[in-house]
């Protein structure tokens, strides 16, 4: 086993820390608070090359490994995880999903679009009455021969009002169920596609999620991707890279937090000496770097085995369930370490408390992890 990171993986963690510390750190708080989505910011990750960061340059993609996605996306993720949400649904979701079953004419239409951060991508699977059970899909493309007519409701989406191209899975044909199942590309624009209101979140308040309603949107069929059929496996396999991204957000929250925590233990004062002498916090502390080491290891390995093209479905949703449940607790105790300023917004662990939450439910809840690692182990 090999640790150690090459030059080059080192060079996209280093530029990804710098823009994060000198491109999203100011105003930050008050995207937050205004639930502002940062359209300047991620046209500056597009053109550093964040979201298309793995594919192929002919693409006009990064063409780097899935290890330096998960560096660059911690470092992001420490300070602003609304962009990194939209880095991470523009990246696993829809450009490698584009890219790896997509047709020619796909890619040069749209993802040469998406690689660049030109065009946003969404990707719409949850319904109102299907979340973790994503077979019940309601959402319907009735086959009129040369296209789909697309009638439903999406709930949840990442990117609902700033995308230009949606992945949308719709059932075609009922008796089969899931395997009934068509993912078809759909424009903003196209008649009968509305958005509906921004959801007032807890956490990750930057990012723009919203519900889509589709009445009578006429789909052509060369937006299909796929064979007939192929949509669930499709949202079943861009799935388990997601968890990868998802996993290294909530790294980069927990990791953000705790380099919060560490600097405020060394400045705050207490009995004379600073907090970070007390063995309390010292205690804190280590179980934050320990666990939090833990984590940034099963993403690594994740990632490690994609970029092998071996079977990484366990791993995964390992790092998934690790990293998120490590994200909330490490973001509840430096808020504690910072005492009643941990309270407050401008100290920053506060607002990561809030944006960890969410990396334990989307993108599979823990409890959805838990049963496809399970799964894997009693294979």
């Amino acid at each position: 086993m090999n640790f150690a990171l090459t030059e080059e993986q080192l060079a996209v963690r280093d530029a990804a820390r710098e823009f994060a510390q000198t491109e999203l750190l100011p105003g930050v708080i008050e995207r937050d608070e205004k639930q502002q989505f940062p359209a300047e910011q991620i046209k500056k990750m597009g053109e550093l090359g964040f979201m298309g960061m793995m594919v192929d340059p002919k693409y006009n993609g990064g063409g780097m490994d899935t290890v330096s996605y998960v560096l660059a996306m911690e470092e992001i993720s420490k300070v602003d995880a609304s962009c990194s949400v939209v880095m991470s649904v523009n990246n696993s979701l829809v450009c490698w999903g584009l890219e790896k079953f997509g047709t020619e004419e796909q890619k040069q239409k749209y993802l040469t679009k998406l690689a660049t951060g030109e065009c946003i991508g969404a990707f719409c699977l949850s319904e109102p009455e299907a979340g973790s059970d994503a077979t019940s899909q309601r959402t319907t493309a009735e086959d009129k021969g040369d296209h789909y007519l697309l009638n439903g409701t999406k709930n949840w989406i990442t990117n609902g009002s700033s995308a230009s191209f949606y992945i949308v899975m719709a059932q075609t044909d009922v008796d089969k169920k899931h395997k009934g199942i068509n993912a078809v590309i759909v424009e903003k624009g196209m008649e009968g596609f509305t958005i509906g209101p921004k959801e007032n979140k807890l956490g990750i308040r930057g990012s723009d999620t919203h519900s889509l309603m589709f009445q009578d949107v006429k789909v052509p069929k060369e937006n299909r991707i796929g064979e007939d059929g192929f949509g669930f496996s499709l949202a079943m396999q861009v799935l388990n890279g997601g968890r990868i991204g998802i996993a290294s957000q909530a790294l980069g929250i927990a990791s953000g937090a705790m380099e919060l925590a560490v600097k405020y233990s060394k400045e705050r004062q207490s009995f004379g000496k600073p907090i970070s002498q007390h063995q309390g916090i010292q205690f804190k502390l280590s179980e934050m770097g320990t666990n939090i080491e833990a984590a940034r290891l099963l993403c690594l390995q994740a990632a490690a085995k994609k970029d092998r093209k071996e079977d990484f479905v366990k791993e995964a949703a390992m790092a998934k369930l690790f990293a998120s449940k490590v994200a909330m607790e490490t973001t509840v105790e430096a808020v504690q370490v910072h005492g009643g300023y941990g309270f407050v917004k401008e100290f920053h662990v506060e607002r990561l408390m809030r944006d960890a939450k969410i990396t334990q439910i989307y993108e599979g809840t823990s409890e959805i992890q838990k049963i496809v690692i399970a799964r894997e182990i009693l294979k």
